[in-house]
């Protein structure tokens, strides 16, 4: 795969920058919930999790979020803290990559079942082909790509990087 297109060192810059975006969005909060769509998404919502526990005194929760992606509908989706830990919170959902939309909007529509203080999204690539009425709050890129193009995010230890094909 050499289509690459986002380097390790462009995406922590980009998630440094995401920090920031969240951290100003949030600069009252005693406590942000940082809920990470697994895999891609949780793994993605660990690394703003470690920027913005530099950058804030707030306390940072990491709530991992899971559903069929395949199926959202009939699997649901559950949350690694209960609803009550969450709760008139300021709560952003963070996946890696926003590509229709079902997995974003399912896991909105998910905490907006609850009371919260306020409910953003947070993603690494942001492809144009949405098929729900979903936006990304703060996202690293946008990519206007083909149906039949895919982007692949591999996060590894020192050597993160975003791939189209």
């Amino acid at each position: 795969m050499d289509n690459k297109i986002l380097t390790h060192e462009q995406i922590q810059h980009t998630v440094r920058r995401i920090a920031y975006q969240i951290y100003e969005a949030n600069v009252d909060e005693k406590e942000i919930i940082i809920a990470g769509i697994a895999s891609g998404g949780l793994q993605f919502a660990k690394k703003l999790q470690a920027v913005l526990k530099q950058i804030t005194d707030a306390e940072i929760t990491l709530c991992d979020v899971t559903m069929d992606k395949s199926d959202p509908l009939s699997s649901g989706v559950q949350t690694s803290i209960p609803e009550d830990g969450y709760r008139e919170k300021s709560v952003v959902l963070v996946d890696d990559v926003l590509n229709s939309g079902t997995t974003l909007i399912y896991g909105v529509h998910h905490f907006l079942k609850t009371p919260l203080k306020q409910l953003k999204t947070a993603v690494l690539v942001n492809r144009n082909h949405k098929k729900y009425p979903v936006k990304a709050d703060f996202k690293g890129i946008s990519l206007s790509t083909s149906l039949q193009e895919h982007v692949h995010v591999e996060f590894k230890s020192k050597n993160d990087v975003v791939y189209l094909d």
